[in-house]
Protein backbone atom coordinates (compact mmCIF):
# COMPACT_ATOMS: atom_id res chain seq x y z
CA UNK A 1 0.00 0.00 0.00
CA UNK A 2 1.54 3.63 -0.84
CA UNK A 3 2.18 5.59 1.92
CA UNK A 4 -0.02 8.57 1.89
CA UNK A 5 2.22 11.83 2.95
CA UNK A 6 1.17 14.08 5.58
CA UNK A 7 -0.06 16.83 3.30
CA UNK A 8 -3.35 14.41 2.50
CA UNK A 9 -4.24 14.51 6.07
CA UNK A 10 -4.06 18.45 6.84
CA UNK A 11 -7.40 19.84 7.89
CA UNK A 12 -7.96 23.26 5.95
CA UNK A 13 -7.49 26.29 9.03
CA UNK A 14 -10.15 26.90 10.96
CA UNK A 15 -12.02 30.29 11.47
CA UNK A 16 -10.23 31.20 14.13
CA UNK A 17 -6.70 30.14 13.19
CA UNK A 18 -7.35 32.18 10.08
CA UNK A 19 -8.37 35.05 12.09
CA UNK A 20 -4.85 34.89 14.17
CA UNK A 21 -3.08 34.86 11.27
CA UNK A 22 -4.76 37.79 10.00
CA UNK A 23 -3.89 39.40 13.42
CA UNK A 24 -0.61 38.64 12.76
CA UNK A 25 -0.40 39.63 9.20
CA UNK A 26 0.56 43.43 7.97
CA UNK A 27 -2.86 43.52 6.52
CA UNK A 28 -4.41 44.14 10.11
CA UNK A 29 -3.27 47.32 10.96
CA UNK A 30 -3.00 48.63 7.23
CA UNK A 31 -6.89 47.19 7.57
CA UNK A 32 -7.00 49.46 10.45
CA UNK A 33 -5.93 52.23 9.04
CA UNK A 34 -7.84 52.06 5.87
CA UNK A 35 -10.97 52.49 8.04
CA UNK A 36 -9.89 54.86 10.62
CA UNK A 37 -8.27 57.17 7.40
CA UNK A 38 -11.54 56.99 6.16
CA UNK A 39 -13.93 58.07 9.41
CA UNK A 40 -10.96 60.73 9.88
CA UNK A 41 -12.14 62.53 6.51
CA UNK A 42 -15.51 62.80 7.35
CA UNK A 43 -15.03 63.87 10.86
CA UNK A 44 -12.55 66.49 9.21
CA UNK A 45 -14.77 67.59 6.78
CA UNK A 46 -17.44 67.71 9.20
CA UNK A 47 -16.19 69.57 11.86
CA UNK A 48 -14.90 72.23 9.76
CA UNK A 49 -17.83 72.47 8.20
CA UNK A 50 -20.08 72.55 11.33
CA UNK A 51 -17.88 74.92 12.90
CA UNK A 52 -17.01 77.36 9.67
CA UNK A 53 -19.31 76.88 6.77
CA UNK A 54 -22.85 78.90 8.01
CA UNK A 55 -21.29 81.20 10.92
CA UNK A 56 -24.33 82.55 13.04
CA UNK A 57 -24.16 84.88 15.45
CA UNK A 58 -24.60 83.57 19.59
CA UNK A 59 -23.44 86.11 21.80
CA UNK A 60 -21.83 89.36 20.33
CA UNK A 61 -20.62 91.94 23.51
CA UNK A 62 -21.17 95.01 23.05
CA UNK A 63 -20.63 98.58 24.43
CA UNK A 64 -23.23 101.19 24.12
CA UNK A 65 -23.08 104.82 25.58
CA UNK A 66 -24.97 108.02 25.16
CA UNK A 67 -29.08 108.01 24.64
CA UNK A 68 -29.48 104.46 24.16
CA UNK A 69 -32.64 104.78 27.41
CA UNK A 70 -34.27 107.31 25.26
CA UNK A 71 -37.15 105.54 23.43
CA UNK A 72 -35.66 105.47 19.81
CA UNK A 73 -32.18 104.42 20.64
CA UNK A 74 -34.65 101.66 22.20
CA UNK A 75 -35.90 100.62 19.68
CA UNK A 76 -33.09 100.70 17.66
CA UNK A 77 -30.73 98.33 19.99
CA UNK A 78 -34.27 96.28 20.39
CA UNK A 79 -34.62 95.78 16.75
CA UNK A 80 -30.94 94.68 16.24
CA UNK A 81 -31.27 91.94 18.67
CA UNK A 82 -34.21 90.82 17.03
CA UNK A 83 -32.29 90.95 13.37
CA UNK A 84 -29.40 89.21 14.71
CA UNK A 85 -31.54 86.31 16.90
CA UNK A 86 -31.40 88.26 20.27
CA UNK A 87 -27.34 87.67 20.17
CA UNK A 88 -25.95 91.44 20.98
CA UNK A 89 -25.22 91.29 24.76
CA UNK A 90 -25.15 95.24 25.61
CA UNK A 91 -23.21 96.25 27.99
CA UNK A 92 -23.63 100.57 29.23
CA UNK A 93 -20.73 102.11 30.08
CA UNK A 94 -20.64 105.97 30.90
CA UNK A 95 -18.41 107.46 28.67
CA UNK A 96 -16.74 106.62 25.24
CA UNK A 97 -13.18 106.71 26.60
CA UNK A 98 -14.28 103.42 28.77
CA UNK A 99 -16.04 101.66 25.91
CA UNK A 100 -12.69 102.07 23.83
CA UNK A 101 -10.64 100.48 26.76
CA UNK A 102 -13.10 97.83 26.92
CA UNK A 103 -12.89 97.39 23.37
CA UNK A 104 -8.97 97.37 23.65
CA UNK A 105 -8.95 94.69 25.96
CA UNK A 106 -11.38 92.63 23.85
CA UNK A 107 -13.87 92.80 26.01
CA UNK A 108 -16.54 94.08 23.62
CA UNK A 109 -16.49 94.12 19.97
CA UNK A 110 -18.28 97.25 19.25
CA UNK A 111 -19.53 100.55 20.51
CA UNK A 112 -22.88 101.84 19.97
CA UNK A 113 -22.86 105.81 20.51
CA UNK A 114 -26.25 106.81 20.48
CA UNK A 115 -26.78 110.75 20.12
CA UNK A 116 -29.59 113.33 19.87
CA UNK A 117 -31.69 111.12 22.12
CA UNK A 118 -31.13 108.43 20.29
CA UNK A 119 -32.15 109.92 16.60
CA UNK A 120 -28.60 109.22 15.30
CA UNK A 121 -26.14 106.71 16.05
CA UNK A 122 -22.41 106.20 15.45
CA UNK A 123 -21.46 102.33 15.43
CA UNK A 124 -17.45 102.18 16.34
CA UNK A 125 -16.19 98.59 14.77
CA UNK A 126 -12.94 96.81 15.51
CA UNK A 127 -12.44 94.62 12.41
CA UNK A 128 -9.13 93.48 14.58
CA UNK A 129 -11.32 92.22 16.99
CA UNK A 130 -12.89 89.77 14.83
CA UNK A 131 -13.45 90.47 10.80
CA UNK A 132 -16.41 87.84 10.61
CA UNK A 133 -18.15 89.62 13.87
CA UNK A 134 -17.37 93.12 12.17
CA UNK A 135 -18.83 92.20 9.05
CA UNK A 136 -22.12 90.83 10.38
CA UNK A 137 -22.98 94.13 12.73
CA UNK A 138 -21.86 96.71 9.24
CA UNK A 139 -23.85 94.66 7.45
CA UNK A 140 -27.21 94.55 9.69
CA UNK A 141 -26.79 97.65 11.45
CA UNK A 142 -27.87 100.14 8.96
CA UNK A 143 -31.14 97.76 7.63
CA UNK A 144 -32.12 98.13 11.59
CA UNK A 145 -31.75 102.19 11.35
CA UNK A 146 -33.82 102.46 8.48
CA UNK A 147 -36.18 100.42 10.00
CA UNK A 148 -36.20 102.39 13.15
CA UNK A 149 -35.34 105.98 11.82
CA UNK A 150 -32.29 106.30 13.38
CA UNK A 151 -29.43 108.10 11.17
CA UNK A 152 -26.26 105.97 11.85
CA UNK A 153 -22.66 105.93 10.76
CA UNK A 154 -20.08 103.12 10.77
CA UNK A 155 -16.68 103.14 11.41
CA UNK A 156 -13.83 100.81 11.64
CA UNK A 157 -11.77 102.07 14.67
CA UNK A 158 -9.27 99.43 14.79
CA UNK A 159 -8.80 98.08 11.03
CA UNK A 160 -6.82 94.74 10.21
CA UNK A 161 -3.40 95.16 8.51
CA UNK A 162 -3.71 95.55 4.66
CA UNK A 163 -1.76 93.09 4.33
CA UNK A 164 -4.30 90.81 6.05
CA UNK A 165 -7.49 92.22 4.80
CA UNK A 166 -9.30 89.21 6.21
CA UNK A 167 -7.90 88.67 9.33
CA UNK A 168 -6.91 85.03 8.69
CA UNK A 169 -2.91 85.51 8.68
CA UNK A 170 -2.60 84.63 12.43
CA UNK A 171 -5.04 81.60 12.37
CA UNK A 172 -2.73 80.12 9.26
CA UNK A 173 0.34 80.96 11.10
CA UNK A 174 -0.99 79.31 14.21
CA UNK A 175 -1.91 76.31 12.58
CA UNK A 176 1.40 75.88 11.05
CA UNK A 177 2.83 76.04 14.28
CA UNK A 178 0.46 73.28 15.49
CA UNK A 179 0.79 70.98 12.72
CA UNK A 180 4.55 71.26 12.45
CA UNK A 181 4.51 70.91 16.13
CA UNK A 182 3.54 67.15 16.35
CA UNK A 183 4.35 66.50 12.96
CA UNK A 184 8.19 67.19 14.35
CA UNK A 185 7.46 64.86 17.15
CA UNK A 186 6.62 61.81 14.95
CA UNK A 187 9.13 62.78 12.29
CA UNK A 188 11.58 62.17 15.80
CA UNK A 189 9.91 58.92 16.94
CA UNK A 190 10.58 57.49 13.59
CA UNK A 191 13.87 58.91 12.90
CA UNK A 192 15.52 59.40 16.45
CA UNK A 193 13.86 56.78 18.06
CA UNK A 194 16.72 56.25 20.58
CA UNK A 195 17.07 59.60 22.20
CA UNK A 196 16.73 59.29 25.52
CA UNK A 197 13.39 61.46 27.47
CA UNK A 198 15.87 64.27 28.15
CA UNK A 199 17.36 64.44 24.78
CA UNK A 200 13.84 64.04 23.57
CA UNK A 201 12.57 67.40 25.27
CA UNK A 202 15.47 69.29 24.19
CA UNK A 203 15.13 68.63 20.48
CA UNK A 204 11.17 69.35 20.60
CA UNK A 205 11.92 72.87 22.04
CA UNK A 206 15.09 73.00 19.45
CA UNK A 207 12.56 72.82 16.44
CA UNK A 208 10.03 74.55 18.16
CA UNK A 209 12.04 77.91 18.54
CA UNK A 210 13.79 77.31 15.19
CA UNK A 211 10.30 76.68 13.54
CA UNK A 212 8.87 79.41 15.28
CA UNK A 213 11.26 81.72 14.41
CA UNK A 214 11.38 80.42 10.56
CA UNK A 215 7.51 81.45 10.58
CA UNK A 216 7.56 84.52 11.62
CA UNK A 217 10.41 85.55 9.65
CA UNK A 218 8.55 84.18 6.52
CA UNK A 219 5.46 86.15 7.27
CA UNK A 220 6.80 89.08 8.56
CA UNK A 221 9.87 89.42 6.20
CA UNK A 222 9.59 87.51 3.66
CA UNK A 223 5.92 88.09 2.34
CA UNK A 224 5.20 91.26 4.68
CA UNK A 225 1.71 90.06 5.32
CA UNK A 226 1.51 91.00 8.55
CA UNK A 227 3.84 93.59 10.76
CA UNK A 228 4.69 91.23 13.72
CA UNK A 229 6.12 92.48 17.22
CA UNK A 230 8.68 89.87 16.39
CA UNK A 231 10.28 88.77 19.25
CA UNK A 232 6.96 88.49 21.20
CA UNK A 233 5.28 86.57 18.26
CA UNK A 234 8.34 84.36 17.55
CA UNK A 235 8.02 82.96 21.05
CA UNK A 236 4.39 82.11 20.85
CA UNK A 237 4.91 80.28 17.67
CA UNK A 238 7.71 78.54 19.62
CA UNK A 239 5.71 77.72 22.86
CA UNK A 240 2.88 76.84 20.07
CA UNK A 241 4.76 74.34 18.76
CA UNK A 242 6.75 72.90 21.39
CA UNK A 243 2.99 72.32 23.12
CA UNK A 244 1.95 70.13 20.06
CA UNK A 245 5.13 68.50 19.58
CA UNK A 246 5.05 67.36 23.61
CA UNK A 247 1.31 66.36 23.38
CA UNK A 248 1.87 63.62 20.72
CA UNK A 249 4.71 62.76 22.58
CA UNK A 250 2.38 62.32 25.37
CA UNK A 251 -0.15 60.06 23.59
CA UNK A 252 2.66 58.36 21.98
CA UNK A 253 3.54 57.57 25.39
CA UNK A 254 0.02 56.47 26.33
CA UNK A 255 -1.06 54.71 22.98
CA UNK A 256 1.71 54.07 21.41
CA UNK A 257 1.82 53.77 17.31
CA UNK A 258 -1.58 55.03 17.67
CA UNK A 259 -1.08 58.43 19.41
CA UNK A 260 -1.78 60.08 16.31
CA UNK A 261 -5.49 59.15 16.52
CA UNK A 262 -6.34 61.06 20.09
CA UNK A 263 -3.61 64.14 18.64
CA UNK A 264 -5.34 64.50 15.69
CA UNK A 265 -9.15 64.16 17.15
CA UNK A 266 -7.64 67.00 19.83
CA UNK A 267 -5.43 69.29 17.92
CA UNK A 268 -7.23 69.21 14.23
CA UNK A 269 -10.73 67.92 15.00
CA UNK A 270 -11.69 69.99 17.75
CA UNK A 271 -8.84 72.51 18.23
CA UNK A 272 -8.70 74.51 14.86
CA UNK A 273 -12.16 74.62 13.98
CA UNK A 274 -13.00 75.90 17.53
CA UNK A 275 -9.41 78.60 18.31
CA UNK A 276 -11.32 81.02 16.90
CA UNK A 277 -8.84 82.22 14.12
CA UNK A 278 -10.80 81.55 10.90
CA UNK A 279 -14.69 82.56 12.15
CA UNK A 280 -14.88 84.65 15.54
CA UNK A 281 -15.38 82.97 18.60
CA UNK A 282 -19.21 84.63 18.96
CA UNK A 283 -20.09 83.23 15.66
CA UNK A 284 -18.98 79.43 16.40
CA UNK A 285 -21.64 77.16 17.81
CA UNK A 286 -21.30 77.95 21.72
CA UNK A 287 -19.51 74.85 23.18
CA UNK A 288 -16.89 74.90 20.37
CA UNK A 289 -16.57 79.13 21.42
CA UNK A 290 -16.01 78.28 25.23
CA UNK A 291 -13.74 74.45 24.72
CA UNK A 292 -11.53 76.01 22.07
CA UNK A 293 -9.88 78.69 25.09
CA UNK A 294 -8.54 76.17 26.52
CA UNK A 295 -6.91 73.55 24.12
CA UNK A 296 -3.56 74.95 22.26
CA UNK A 297 -5.05 76.20 18.70
CA UNK A 298 -6.83 78.61 20.34
CA UNK A 299 -4.76 79.83 23.23
CA UNK A 300 -1.89 80.31 20.34
CA UNK A 301 -4.58 82.29 18.64
CA UNK A 302 -5.61 84.88 21.51
CA UNK A 303 -2.11 85.17 22.35
CA UNK A 304 -1.05 86.00 19.00
CA UNK A 305 -4.09 88.29 18.10
CA UNK A 306 -3.56 90.14 21.04
CA UNK A 307 -0.13 90.53 20.59
CA UNK A 308 -0.36 91.69 16.97
CA UNK A 309 -3.56 93.65 17.07
CA UNK A 310 -3.41 95.06 20.84
CA UNK A 311 0.12 95.59 21.97
CA UNK A 312 0.12 96.52 25.66
CA UNK A 313 -3.54 94.58 26.63
CA UNK A 314 -2.03 90.93 26.23
CA UNK A 315 -3.57 88.75 28.75
CA UNK A 316 -2.11 85.39 31.02
CA UNK A 317 -4.91 83.38 29.94
CA UNK A 318 -3.55 81.81 26.64
CA UNK A 319 0.13 81.42 27.87
CA UNK A 320 -1.21 79.50 31.16
CA UNK A 321 -3.34 77.25 28.59
CA UNK A 322 -0.30 76.65 26.22
CA UNK A 323 2.33 76.31 29.06
CA UNK A 324 -0.39 73.97 31.10
CA UNK A 325 -0.90 71.94 28.19
CA UNK A 326 3.50 71.76 27.68
CA UNK A 327 3.97 71.13 31.49
CA UNK A 328 1.28 68.38 31.69
CA UNK A 329 2.71 66.55 28.29
CA UNK A 330 6.47 66.94 29.86
CA UNK A 331 4.90 65.62 32.77
CA UNK A 332 3.02 62.17 31.53
CA UNK A 333 5.66 61.40 29.42
CA UNK A 334 8.28 61.55 32.01
CA UNK A 335 6.47 59.99 34.59
CA UNK A 336 5.81 56.83 31.90
CA UNK A 337 8.93 57.30 30.27
CA UNK A 338 9.29 53.62 30.67
CA UNK A 339 6.67 52.81 28.60
CA UNK A 340 7.53 55.61 25.72
CA UNK A 341 8.73 53.05 21.88
CA UNK A 342 12.16 55.36 22.24
CA UNK A 343 14.99 55.59 23.96
CA UNK A 344 18.73 53.51 24.14
CA UNK A 345 19.59 51.04 26.60
CA UNK A 346 22.51 52.79 28.48
CA UNK A 347 26.09 50.60 28.65
CA UNK A 348 27.03 48.79 31.47
CA UNK A 349 30.26 50.27 32.92
CA UNK A 350 32.63 46.97 32.42
CA UNK A 351 30.98 46.78 28.65
CA UNK A 352 32.23 51.10 28.37
CA UNK A 353 35.58 50.10 29.63
CA UNK A 354 36.48 47.05 27.27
Amino acid sequence: MAHMSHGAHAQPPTRGQRWSTFRQSPFWPATVLVLILAAAAGLFAGSYTYSMADPTPHSIPTAVVGSYEEDRGQAFLDGLEKALNASVRVRPYGSEAEAREAMQEQEVFAIFELRDDGRTAVLDLSSASGASVAQVLADTAPVVAEQTGVAVTVRDVNPLQDGDPRGLAIFYISLAAVIIGFVGAIQLSVHARSLTPVERILFTAAYALLGGFAIAATVDWLLEALDLPFVESWLILALTMFASGMVFTMFNTLFGRWAMLPTWGLMVLLGNPSSGGAVSWPLLPSPLGTIGQWLPPGASVNAQHTAVYFQGHQHAFPFLVLGGWALLSCAVFWIWRHRHPGGREKRPAHAADS
